[in-house]
């Protein structure tokens, strides 16, 4: 197997800068996760209690992906980058981590944030992805914070 796969969500495109430039670094191949419904910039205005993306993480609800990864099963390591949203994974990455059999992978999550932590982001994270070997998790803003910890674990 040996292969590192660099997924992602980027709301505002701040995630798909660090994910897209991470895989280039390190040689992986890359893949966008994209709702069938794309949100607009009300739909994330967090602030609004009705927006799309507080009634989807407060009603715990799946977020349709489009698109497939058809080869899913050549990875060992899964990189998987998203926004924080209320300290954990926006939903549609537990709706991406459901489609896929994670048995004996490692999964690494890295989140871009404007100020929230890490939280217990890997520890909310690794129901979606049971049977992986590993599931860690960290907050990043660049692409060196994320090429020293693939050098530690690749």
């Amino acid at each position: 197997m040996k292969k590192t796969l660099v997924t992602y969500f980027s709301a505002e495109g701040t995630t798909a800068a660090v994910a897209k430039a991470f895989a280039e670094s390190i040689g992986a191949d890359i893949f966008e996760i994209v709702p069938e419904e794309v949100y607009s910039a009300k739909d994330l205005n967090w602030k609004n209690p009705l927006a799309r993306c507080n009634r989807e993480k407060i009603g715990k609800k799946d977020v349709p992906v489009k698109g497939k990864i058809d080869t899913f099963d050549e990875y060992d390591t899964v990189f998987i980058g998203f926004p924080i949203w209320y300290g954990c994974a926006p939903n549609i990455i537990n709706t991406f981590c459901k489609a896929y059999n994670w048995g004996g992978r490692k999964v690494y999550a890295f989140a871009t944030s404007g100020g929230s932590a890490i939280g217990k982001t890997a520890e909310k994270l690794r129901p979606y992805v049971e049977g992986a070997t590993t599931v860690d998790a960290r907050l990043t803003q660049q692409v060196t914070d994320l090429e020293n910890w693939a050098k530690e674990i690749l």
